[in-house]
């Protein structure tokens, strides 16, 4: 009986332990957190916050710093007078939709900025090329003073009409036609007519920073000395007889001096013309301007209307 009553004390206690280990078991599950994904919500409600906050903040137009811009660049093409919006809408009223920015007509502009900003670019070029017509003008105003200067000197020596005078896109051209009286027939030696009127062409071109080009063409006969072979030697040969007597007679600097020869190759008139016989022989002295190649190119225009 003892031993019966041990095994059913013994197997009361298995099972007290046994119900014992079901609520513990019952106990673990109930604390178990099933709301762990609220945290993970919250965190990206956070972001999202962030970036609405971000995108509001980058869509604000600061309407004063955006003025200055405009007025900044209106003084930067020269055009202040220019409103780059066309009136006093700013970037949030040009647009048509409830956007700040109008993205039909570019990231960050509109229709009428563009426009303004080519009318802008347009007053800017207009100025510039007033600019150039106005530094022409000036170029051409100087030129003739040079030019009274050597007609001064040549008519006291009855040499006027042995000088003519031109303007094109390299300067002020002085054409000394070589006639007996300057250069014999095939020489390259000036006569005394010809250093008369190289005396009176030097000192007005001598005080001038201008660089002098002497240019010597020749006509489209045949040289008749065996001096010079052709026209190229004749022609380089004058203009380096005029060159050096620029420099001694006149002082001109010799880094300011250059000569070219080109025989016939630049004719004034036509071989066939009664005058190319005469009047191509020629040595140019041509004071080169100093302008810009664009501003140049205006010299003959601005010539013309003086």
């Amino acid at each position: 009986m003892s031993g019966g009553a041990h095994a059913v004390k013994g197997g009361k206690q298995g099972a007290h332990a046994k119900g014992h280990g079901k609520k513990h078991a019952a106990h673990d599950e109930e604390h178990e957190n099933h709301e762990r994904w609220l945290v993970s919500y919250a965190d990206m409600m956070t972001l999202l916050m962030v970036l609405f906050i971000v995108l509001f903040a980058i869509s604000q137009v600061d309407q004063k710093k955006f003025a200055e811009l405009k007025n900044g660049l209106a003084v930067g093409f020269g055009s202040p007078a220019v409103a780059f919006d066309g009136g006093e809408a700013n970037l949030m009223e040009s647009s048509d939709s409830d956007s700040p920015m109008d993205m039909s007509s570019g990231i960050g502009g509109t229709t009428s900025d563009a426009t303004a900003v080519q009318e802008a670019v347009a007053a800017k070029e207009r100025a510039s090329a007033s600019a150039r017509q106005k530094a022409a003008q000036q170029e051409v105003e100087n030129f003739e003073k040079i030019k009274a200067q050597i007609e001064q000197r040549l008519q006291k020596e009855g040499l006027a009409d042995a000088v003519r005078f031109s303007v094109d896109e390299r300067g002020l051209v002085v054409t000394v036609v070589t006639s007996a009286i300057v250069f014999d027939g095939g020489e390259a030696q000036l006569l005394s007519a010809g250093r008369e009127i190289m005396a009176g062409i030097g000192p007005a071109v001598a005080g001038l920073p201008n660089k002098i080009e002497v240019d010597g063409h020749t006509n489209q006969l045949a040289a008749t000395t065996g001096t010079y072979p052709s026209g190229w030697e004749l022609s380089t040969a004058r203009a380096s007889t005029v060159v050096r007597f620029l420099h001694s007679d006149a002082g001109i600097p010799e880094n300011r001096l250059m000569a070219s020869g080109f025989a016939d190759t630049k004719p004034l008139y036509p071989a066939d013309d009664p005058r190319a016989a005469s009047l191509n022989r020629r040595v140019e002295i041509i004071v080169l301007s100093t302008l810009p190649a664009d501003t140049r190119a205006l010299l003959p225009s601005a010539a013309s209307s003086n």
